[in-house]
């Protein structure tokens, strides 16, 4: 049996969660899991390590550089192939501002009643816990 998940620390959840090449005719789509966008957002938007965002995050190197490689390999079919990108899901929690070295936009997005642990409920959907 595998080890359960762990949830991962995200700063904030994404402002926007479709893109759609304009134009286009293809009725596929791609979807990019919150987790997934974060560790893009933090690599290559922020230029942090794999290190540096395993420690953000709340998750081993390994971990990070796996998730990184399926990220990006979604980000290239969504643009090679013209797919609609839709970010959604994932085992993810929102960060309070905790985090080692946490960005600063983690704080406005803390709710003291929705808190558990420094963080927020794990928003994993009960197929990705297992």
């Amino acid at each position: 049996m595998p080890r359960p998940r762990r949830c991962r620390r995200v700063c904030s959840e994404p402002v926007y969660n479709c893109f759609a090449p304009k134009g286009s005719l293809c009725r596929e789509s791609v979807i990019l899991s919150v987790d997934e966008y974060e560790i893009i957002r933090l690599i290559d938007l922020a230029g942090l390590t794999h290190e540096q965002c395993a420690a953000r995050m709340d998750v081993s190197r390994t971990t990070v550089t796996e998730m990184y490689e399926c990220a990006r390999h979604k980000l290239a079919d969504s643009l090679v192939n013209g797919k609609e990108l839709h970010i959604a899901g994932g085992c993810y929690r929102l960060c309070d501002g905790s985090a080692v070295g946490f960005c600063g936009r983690c704080r406005k997005f803390s709710k003291p009643e929705e808190t558990a642990g420094g963080c927020h409920v794990c928003r994993c959907s009960e197929n990705e816990q297992v």
